[in-house]
């Protein structure tokens, strides 16, 4: 008996977990600007954020960018990419760009990212003004983009 209760609490626990962990995948978050995003990664250089991050092949868009940092091996991240580049293709002044992570291993560093996919939205001076982590429905991506009108 003792082992059904400690399955059954178990397999309660487990499933408590996956569901938060389900409702935190590509949630929005605000963030503040610190010193390591307004320097794009902390690299100190007293470079613009909008410089430094055309050093990285990153254009940032008239109204707001999404840089999406991942993995090659990421089914999420396709699919977040996919989302991104519609809704970019879509409106003006946003653009969309993805950055793996194993080629920018110090901006992965600087910027605390610890999943992938993990989005950051740029404003036009490329300051991260929010960020979500896991794969991004169209709604997500559209209450990102709202937060830069």
């Amino acid at each position: 008996m003792t082992q059904i209760v400690a399955l059954v609490t178990l397999l309660a626990v487990t499933a408590a977990i996956g569901a938060a962990w389900r409702t935190r995948q590509g949630r929005v978050r605000v963030t503040r600007p610190s010193a390591a995003t307004v320097a794009a990664g902390g690299l100190g250089t007293g470079e613009s954020p909008a410089g430094v991050w055309a050093t990285r092949g990153v254009t940032l868009g008239e109204r707001v960018t999404f840089l999406q940092l991942s993995a090659k091996v990421c089914a999420p991240c396709r699919a977040t990419a996919r989302v991104l580049g519609s809704l970019a293709a879509a409106e003006d002044g946003v653009t969309h760009h993805e950055l793996d992570v194993d080629e920018n291993l110090d901006l992965v560093s600087r910027l605390h990212v610890l999943t992938t996919p993990t989005v950051l939205v740029l404003d036009p001076d490329g300051v991260e003004v929010a960020r979500a982590s896991g794969a991004m429905t169209a709604a997500q991506a559209r209450e990102a983009l709202a937060l830069c009108r």
